[in-house]
């Protein structure tokens, strides 16, 4: 293969990607981006907590979304009197995780950190390109039995089993983990942007 026939189809490449990102944002259900929001202010004004959790690329952004809504959405760090987002990660604690999967199984990590925290009236969201993680799908049947809502960043164009199971779900139209766990974060940077001007009219 010569070097121009290599650029050509590494240019391609970068402008299908593109292209299928900027599609499955524009099929976005706008109405459950704003469902997930509505979700996450009333957990925020009643105190409840809000479990973040996910595999792979989608541990990441647990982590990163949990960064945004505790820290992101305040207005003044010093303020004792702003209300805070009570948000949790459960991909973070490496030493939690890998004893949790060691000594139980792998599909343990999530619900046995819920075991200890979930309450009625939290809120688990749960991130999943296929939406068939069987760790995640054993964590939200826990988070509904003990009266907890749920929220799900899913793909694969229907949300796998999990779509199905979870009170709200946005759901992205593509079957490819890139621009799945890509719109993860599109989600919240949309999401606690939002959370951020409305309590700036507070």
């Amino acid at each position: 293969m010569s070097n121009k026939s290599v650029h050509l189809d590494k240019y391609q490449f970068v402008d299908d990607y593109i292209k299928e990102l900027k599609r499955c944002l524009d099929r976005l259900d706008r109405k459950k981006i704003s469902e997930v929001i509505e979700l996450l202010i009333v957990a925020y004004k009643k105190g409840k907590k809000i479990f973040i959790l996910g595999n792979g690329g989608s541990a990441s952004n647990a982590s990163h979304i949990a960064c945004d809504l505790g820290k992101g959405t305040l207005l003044r760090h010093y303020d004792d009197n702003e209300k805070r987002f009570r948000v949790i990660s459960l991909t973070d604690n490496v030493a939690y995780l890998t004893a949790l999967a060691n000594d139980i199984s792998y599909e343990d990590i999530f619900v046995q950190q819920l075991r200890n925290l979930v309450d009625k009236g939290d809120l688990v969201m749960v991130l999943s390109g296929s939406g068939n993680s069987s760790n995640v799908i054993k964590a939200v049947k826990y988070a509904k039995k003990k009266g907890a809502l749920t929220i799900g960043f899913l793909g694969f164009e229907d949300g796998g089993k999990l779509g199905k199971m979870v009170d709200t779900a946005v759901i992205v139209d593509s079957r490819s983990y890139g621009p799945c766990e890509d719109i993860q974060l599109v989600l919240d940077h949309i999401i606690t942007g939002w959370i951020s001007k409305i309590k700036g009219r507070d």
